[in-house]
């Protein structure tokens, strides 16, 4: 019998890659996705779209009459700062949107695993010395971050009250092909579109604040191997959650010369006053994944980025009008 999957959020970035990655491993695959943030150029040919909202009923409708092998939940209002300004509209996302998920499954599809898109990034919040691991002290400094510990205390919740098979993955700083520059890891769609148009790259602060950038197809290869792997019994909040990252910090001022070099670009640096509670030191520690997933990343950090920049440099040429340089 085909396995089913319902990936949330699958038209936007990762999304889009997970999805694929399943349709390539002959899954049959449902997208929700309102379309706020996903691009319709991004759903992938084969799998069933449904323009639907987390927030509303019919999201959960939906996971009630399809009763998917695995809910990969990917949906989110994602931009830190809109968090803060917003912090209700946040919850009510992040939040609720998740707990309609959660309790279509409860109730009418509880053997579907649920796979949550946690943070690595933010989740630890200032008050650690990186490689954060998974137990470690969580003190989120943004709604979005509270949110998304949030979920996960729900997750941990319905796997020992109801008996609910749910996992949590914590990413980094995710970047890759189709990319939006949103959230810190958008820093690298954002810098590869200033060295496109021939603009300098504005660097907040001095530049050696670090974080942990992630290929997408390492993102997804982890997505995979957690939707179909045996792991230890669901019970506390960090049993079933793992950190998906390198394990390496990098600073912004790394990224944008990887990124001229990959475009043989001269384009120059400007510094910008550092921005008020920015995080200034932020990796995992993925030893944890490695060990139950049996997962680790495979992409450079070189290698990624310079795939980053000749996506965006093709988008970018096929976007010009005919006969323009």
């Amino acid at each position: 019998m085909t396995r089913r999957v319902l990936v949330t959020g699958g038209a936007g970035f990762i999304g889009s890659h997970t999805a694929e990655r399943f349709l390539a491993d002959g899954w049959a695959v449902d997208i929700v996705d309102n379309l706020a943030t996903g691009k319709r150029e991004n759903l992938p040919a084969g799998a069933t779209f449904h323009e639907l909202d987390i927030t509303g009923p019919g999201a959960a409708e939906l996971v009630s009459r399809t009763r998917p092998d695995v809910l990969v939940h990917l949906a989110a209002q994602m931009d830190v700062r809109k968090s803060v300004a917003d912090p209700v509209f946040d919850a009510g996302t992040n939040i609720v949107g998740s707990l309609r998920l959660l309790e279509a499954v409860r109730h009418d599809s509880p053997a579907t695993r649920v796979l949550f898109a946690s943070t690595g990034g933010v989740i630890y919040g200032d008050q650690t010395t990186p490689p954060n691991a998974e137990e470690f002290a969580k003190n989120p400094d943004s709604p979005y971050a509270i949110a998304k510990l949030s979920v996960e205390l729900y997750l941990a919740y319905y796997a020992r009250i109801h008996g609910l098979d749910t996992v949590a993955l914590r990413f980094g700083n995710v970047y890759g092909p189709r990319q939006d520059p949103h959230g810190e890891a958008g820093v690298v769609a954002i810098f590869c579109g200033r060295i496109l148009d021939g603009q300098p790259l504005t660097i907040f602060g001095d530049g050696r604040q670090t974080r942990d950038y992630v290929f997408v197809s390492d993102v997804v290869d982890a997505v995979m191997r957690a939707s179909t792997g045996t792991l230890p019994a669901a019970a506390l909040v960090d049993t079933r959650a793992y950190n998906i990252g390198t394990g390496v910090g990098t600073p912004v001022l790394r990224i944008a010369e990887i990124l001229k070099r990959a475009a043989g670009s001269n384009v120059p640096l400007e510094f910008a006053p550092h921005r008020p509670g920015e995080q200034q030191e932020s990796f995992v520690d993925v030893t944890k994944a490695a060990r139950e997933l049996a997962w680790r990343p495979v992409v450079s950090l070189e290698d990624g980025l310079s795939r980053s920049y000749e996506w965006f440099a093709a988008r970018h040429a096929a976007a010009r009008p005919a006969g323009a340089r």
